[in-house]
This record gives structure tokens, C-alpha cells and sequence, in this order.
């Protein structure tokens, strides 16, 4: 048992997008920040220096030569944060240290960490108890991972890990529910019962907000609109009110940061103007519709008409993706992935006929990707359709797209301030008394 709620505790909530992390208590994370890292392998740098400065000579040979040898030893250099990614550098590639929505790179999560206590929320770790989100279907070893690095590196006095879904429906008040997570990497539909997650009944999507962003960009570049990164380029002001784009060049700029400027920009033309359809999607219905327009960073303006519709209702319809010129590769994958509403209905027939009838009346809408426009109607619509005539279907989700975006985070907010959850904690001596697998009883 943790007596020390007199220091209010850390949320952090590491999602395949973004990394949330502020007090509990709070309505709303004092730090959110990309969950990607720009990275440059040291050795990159040092021979592309050398091979310049030996070019010629023999040396250079020797360092190639070498560059297998020494590549193990080098370390590599990460940058987090907006500000950080945000600044080109040479040969930074983007790394992301989630796979699937699991963690695959311990070093990077730690730099995340690192970066949200001590740049973001300028705290010392060994000071506060730490809630820890984590998605519904996180192995054992990551858990035991996770309860290491707190304790082992970060000294922290109590640890809490607790399910997404949980935490969502914790947010709107309810322990039982069916939550709907479309985040930036996946869609997870998730059933809770009595604050558990019903681990048989859980369903995931590769579709979620980067897949339809990839989407968009695809569709964009076929009919011949690119997007330029920031980086790429410099306005300046000719007269008064009008400007002159130039061109910059940067040949050691590495794809994956291209991409990653290219999303970002490509993100927001996406939570602009695109909306889920009212039907499913048909191309001759919506090839007149009118254009809306959207200004680039680079100042040119371009006009986005059916795409609006046809990239949203992916989600629905994920064969629809085929569709888009580039995006040919999904193919292999397609046929097994499921659309919102036959994911909401297989999840809820895995469940005890008891709570089904209260699942279908709590579908929580939540994540970055559920804060489109019209995606609670279309879905609450589909799921009238095809659910069976007794079930009261009722769609919710926050009015407020702040709400929405953060709702695992705010719930870990709610629960870590509450009286009742003190003794909960896994503290630092039982850590020390019993290991890291003792989590597995501490957070079930």
C-alpha cells in the first residue's frame, strides 16, 4: 500500500500519436507532444564529415571500412518534442517506438519520458506516484518493462498501470461500456464491464487517423497537388500582401522526415475540411458536390471536393482504400480488415447475452480520429440498421472535441485523485519485495 497522496500523482497517456502527461486532478494534460522522435545515428554524421574532409586520400577507404565495425558502438542522438521535430536536421530519420500499438523501443520511450518530466512538466520523477496508460491487449513482459524503467531509472515511489478503456470509461462516468478508441495508429473496440476490460471480446483495425491521413496525401498527389514540407521552402515578400515562394534545397534530408512534414500538413487539411458521409460512399453521388478550398503553407490554394467524404468513410468501408491510387499495398490486408460497425457487433456478440443490452445503449466514441465531423451520427445510423431489433443503440461521445482527443488521459486523471484508489498503488517496496511480475496482481 502507497500513503502518499499528499504529491499529486503523474498521468501519462503514450499514444500511438501523441504523448499526453500533466497532474492528476486536472481536466486537461499540461504536455502534449508528437510520440515520434527524430533520430541521427552519430556515426552517419561523423563519416559523411570524414568522407568529405579525406575525399581523395586513402583514408577514406579505411573509414568505410571500418563504418560496420564502429556502427555497433555509435550511438545515436534523439530529439523530442514539437520544437525538436519541427527543426530540419541532416540525415534525422523519424522513429516511432510503438509497433502495432505495443512498445518496440524501450530507449525511445524512455526519452519521451524523460522529455515530459523534466522539459514539459519540470518535476522531479522520485516525488510522484506515476498512472501509466496502456492499451487493452499489453503483454506481461511490457508491463514488467515498464515497472522496471519507473522504479529502476526514474526512483518513482508508486506505479499504476491501467487499461485505455478503462480510463475512457471512467471519463464519462460509467463502468460499463463499449468503447470505440480510433487513435492515430489503430482503431480498438473494446467492451468494459465493471471497470474490466473483456480481454476475449476486444477488436482491432490497422485504419486509424495516419492510415487515412496517407489516404489524403495519396489521393491529393494522383491528381497532381504535392505538398511541400515547411522546410522546403522560404516566402518572401515581393509587395505588400504578395509573396515569392523559393525553393530550398536540403539533399541529406532523410525520407522519413519528408513524410513526417508532409503528414503533418496533410493531418490538418484532413481535420479541416473532411467529414463522415450521411450513406455510404458512391462515387457518382458524390462527384458534383461543391469544392471547399484550403491554403497551403506554401501559399498555394488548393480545391478538395468528394475526397472529403471518401477518405472519412474508409473507416466504414475498408475497401474503399484500394480505390486510391498508391495505396495498392493494402490489398493484401484488406479482406480481413473490418469496417466500425461489424467491429462494434462482433465484439459485442463475443460477450455474456446479459450485458449485451447494455453495451449497444454505451458505445463511447473516443481518440483523436471519433472528433470527425458526423462520425457518432453515421456510426449510430449503420449500427441501427444492422443490430438486432431488441437492442436500444445509443452512440456517445463528448460534445467537446478536447474531451474526446483526451479521454484516457482525463480518465486517468479522475481515477488517480480519487480517495478510494490510494491503497491501489504499486509501491516502490513491494517492487523491491516481490519484483516487477508482481504487477500482474497490483494492476489486473
Amino acid at each position: 500500500m502507497y500513503g502518499g497522496d499528499e504529491v499529486s500523482a503523474i498521468v501519462i497517456d503514450l499514444g500511438s500519436h501523441t504523448c499526453k502527461a500533466g497532474y492528476a486532478g486536472e481536466d486537461a494534460p499540461k504536455a502534449v507532444f508528437p510520440s515520434v522522435v527524430g533520430a541521427i545515428d552519430q556515426m552517419d554524421v561523423d563519416e559523411s564529415d570524414d568522407a568529405e574532409k579525406n575525399s581523395g586520400s586513402g583514408e577514406s577507404k579505411n573509414n568505410n571500412r571500418n563504418a560496420d565495425g564502429d556502427k555497433a558502438k555509435g550511438k545515436r542522438k534523439l530529439y523530442v518534442g514539437s520544437q525538436s521535430l519541427g527543426y530540419r536536421r541532416d540525415f534525422m530519420e523519424v522513429l516511432s517506438p510503438l509497433k502495432d500499438g505495443i512498445v518496440a523501443d524501450w530507449d525511445i520511450v524512455d526519452s519521451i519520458w524523460e522529455h515530459a518530466f523534466r522539459e514539459c512538466l519540470l518535476i522531479d520523477p522520485k516525488e510522484h506516484p506515476m498512472l501509466l496508460a496502456e492499451p487493452s491487449s499489453n503483454a506481461q513482459q511490457q508491463r514488467e518493462r515498464a515497472a522496471e524503467l519507473m522504479f529502476e531509472k526514474y526512483k518513482a515511489p508508486a506505479l499504476f498501470l491501467a487499461k485505455n478503456a478503462v480510463l475512457t470509461s471512467f471519463a464519462s462516468g460509467r463502468a460499463t461500456s463499449l468503447v470505440v478508441d480510433s487513435g492515430g495508429g489503430s482503431t480498438t473496440v473494446a467492451p468494459v464491464h465493471d471497470g474490466y476490460v473483456l480481454q476475449k471480446a476486444v477488436a482491432t483495425s490497422p485504419i486509424g487517423g495516419e492510415f487515412l491521413t496517407d489516404c489524403l496525401m495519396k489521393s491529393l498527389e494522383s491528381k497532381g497537388i504535392v505538398m511541400k514540407p515547411r522546410y522546403s521552402f522560404r516566402r518572401k515578400e515581393i509587395r505588400p500582401g504578395e509573396f515569392q515562394t523559393v525553393d530550398l534545397d536540403f539533399p541529406n534530408t532523410t525520407e522519413s522526415y519528408k513524410l513526417y512534414s508532409q503528414r503533418v500538413i496533410a493531418s490538418d487539411v484532413k481535420e479541416c475540411v473532411c467529414r463522415a458521409p450521411d450513406t455510404p460512399y458512391d462515387e457518382s453521388a458524390y462527384s458534383n458536390i461543391p469544392m471547399t478550398p484550403y491554403e497551403l503553407p506554401d501559399g498555394q490554394t488548393i480545391e478538395i471536393g468528394s475526397d472529403r467524404f471518401k477518405i472519412p468513410d474508409v473507416l466504414f468501408n475498408p475497401s474503399l482504400a484500394q480505390t486510391i491510387p498508391g495505396m495498392e499495398s493494402f490489398a493484401e490486408i484488406a479482406p480481413s480488415v473490418r469496417g466500425l460497425p461489424q467491429m462494434v457487433i462482433e465484439s459485442i456478440n463475443k460477450c455474456d447475452v446479459d450485458i449485451r443490452r447494455e453495451l449497444f445503449s454505451s458505445i463511447l466514441l473516443a481518440g483523436g480520429t471519433a472528433s470527425m465531423q458526423q462520425l457518432k451520427e453515421r456510426l449510430e445510423k449503420d449500427l441501427l440498421e444492422e443490430s438486432p431489433q431488441a437492442a436500444r443503440v445509443k452512440v456517445l461521445a463528448s460534445g467537446n472535441a478536447t474531451e474526446r482527443r483526451f479521454s484516457v488521459w482525463i480518465g486517468g486523471s479522475i481515477l488517480a485523485s480519487l480517495g478510494s484508489f490510494q491503497q491501489m498503488w504499486f509501491s516502490r517496496s513491494e517492487y523491491e519485495e516481490h519484483g516487477a511480475s508482481y504487477i500482474q496482481r497490483k494492476c489486473p
